[in-house]
């Protein structure tokens, strides 16, 4: 006797149907799981027994084999227990085989029958839908999320006896205790404020413009007190609403982190991720045994990851930063394979000039000796620093200072510079001037304003991916000017921002 259903293994954000099958065998009884299971998902084999029992339906006095197919795919986590309990019921007979083989199942049980919300609803259900098996069945707390897949119907249950009940069997017992919504989603970033808190400051402001138009990762340093943090908080308020692509893919991410809020629909603000200096590598870019959950950098994807106090993060996370900022891409290798994340963000970094931070500041006695000064900021590489498009230094706000411009203002300007760059990239793949490869910098760009850039790159000024990346920012300054390319005073404008105090 074999029954079967199905249900989803992700790996990374990519989903894959899994095929759930139970053999009952007239031999001594046990229960075994095959098919690369992971520690977790084993022990759904005591959850699976405790809640068909609790549910008033006949545990299978029988030897019981359930294979997860295909066998080359690790599986993780609780995300299968309902599947294999449907398959164990099918086989037995207490549910319709053929109506439970229709539908892919997600959820985990609990021990009194309870199907319980899991993390990634989100993704299942677009990888269960992008097959063809359009009918879905996930706890009542991810019925919001499973939702908003378009193309999916979607059947949520609270219990084990209440899917056995729709799948023909009129005998099942319902789940005694109720089963509230999803987990309360965790914060992704602090509300950002507005721009016109932030007196004075116009070098900075006008740099965190230019960086929101092209997607430019920063660098600020300046004083303690200066307005750095509260800059950088504000960047993602200046970017506009996320496509419906990026929306999908943010969502994805954050549903399976567990930072999404389903009530309030598809993630279309860019999120704003800030993680404290004390933080690992795998915190950072993912990490994790068995297959490697997403980290920092992707939840930041389409938004901005800001990192304060930058030169005290260890070098060593620092540097995993480097290959993601060139591919927007993260692909965590394991053991059992490799799970790939977007990993498509503006990096934001600040730092203070000096390990006491006070270099620079008027009346105050800076306490460092140049040799301790060069090593604090030597702790962000080369390389990494390289791939920075604009580095600043910000400088202390005088009395008097003024109130700068609204966020709805600059935002209102960022959003017409994003789409001129857009209805110019058009046909190319690229939709923001920081994503522009240097084939096409050198062949749009005016040549007497290429002159200028390539002037500084005979000087040793910037090496040649900083050429490329003053370029980006020229394109940008362009956009905002509503110039259709950049001029020679836009290039140097782009080089200036890009080589804070003449470094």
């Amino acid at each position: 006797m074999i029954g079967r259903a199905r249900a989803i293994a992700l790996a990374g954000l990519a989903g894959h149907v899994v095929d759930v099958e139970a053999h009952l065998a007239a031999a001594l009884p046990g229960f075994t799981i095959v098919g690369l299971p992971d520690a977790s998902l084993q022990e759904s084999r005591d959850r699976v027994r405790a809640a068909v029992a609790s549910s008033g339906l006949e545990w299978p006095i029988r030897r019981i084999t359930v294979n997860l197919s295909p066998a080359s795919l690790p599986k993780t986590g609780s995300t299968t227990d309902l599947a294999i309990a449907v398959a164990i019921l099918a086989a037995a007979g207490q549910v319709e085989a053929k109506a439970a083989a229709r539908a892919v199942y997600l959820g985990e049980l609990g021990l009194d029958g309870a199907v319980r919300p899991v993390r990634g609803v989100l993704p299942a259900v677009a990888a269960a839908a992008a097959a063809g098996f359009s009918a879905v069945v996930v706890p009542e707390g991810n019925a919001a999320e499973a939702r908003l897949v378009e193309g999916a119907r979607v059947t949520a249950v609270s219990s084990l006896g209440e899917l056995a009940r729709l799948l023909g069997n009129e005998h099942a017992v319902l789940a005694p205790v109720a089963v509230g919504g999803a987990a309360p989603a965790v914060s992704v970033g602090p509300p950002p404020g507005d721009m016109s808190d932030v007196r004075g400051q116009e070098g900075a402001r006008r740099a965190l413009e230019v960086a929101a138009a092209g997607g430019h990762h920063l660098f600020m340093v300046g004083a303690p007190g200066v307005g750095k943090t509260m800059l950088a908080n504000r960047m993602s308020g200046l970017l506009p609403d996320l496509d419906v692509d990026d929306a999908v893919t943010v969502t994805g991410v954050h549903s399976l982190c567990g930072t999404f809020d389903p009530s309030a629909g598809l993630m279309v603000r860019p999120p704003f991720e800030a993680p404290h200096h004390s933080a690992s590598a795998a915190a950072i870019v993912g990490g994790g045994s068995m297959l490697a959950r997403p980290g920092a950098i992707s939840r930041a994807h389409a938004g901005v990851l800001f990192l304060d106090e930058a030169p005290e993060f260890p070098a060593r996370v620092l540097d995993t930063l480097r290959q993601p900022l060139e591919s927007g891409e993260i692909v965590l290798h394991r053991a059992h394979g490799a799970a790939r994340y977007p990993a498509r963000f503006q990096l934001v970094l600040a730092a203070n000039p000096c390990p006491c931070g006070n270099k620079g500041v008027r009346g105050v006695r800076c306490t460092c000796s140049p040799i301790q000064e060069r090593r604090y900021l030597a702790r962000l590489s080369g390389p990494l620093l390289d791939r920075i498009d604009i580095r600043i230094d910000v400088a202390p706000v005088r009395r008097g200072a003024t109130e700068g411009e609204a966020t709805a203002a600059v935002a209102e300007r960022v959003g017409r510079a994003r789409a001129a760059a857009r209805e110019r990239l058009a046909g190319t793949g690229w939709s923001i001037n920081a994503q522009v490869g240097a084939r096409w910098l050198r062949a749009n760009t005016p040549g007497r304003s290429l002159e200028v850039a390539q002037r500084s790159l005979d000087n040793g000024e910037v090496s040649a991916r900083g050429l490329d990346r003053s370029l980006r920012v020229a394109w940008s300054i362009a956009d905002l000017a509503g110039t259709p390319a950049p001029g020679p005073g836009q290039v140097l404008e782009a080089l200036g921002l890009r080589n804070r105090g003449g470094q």
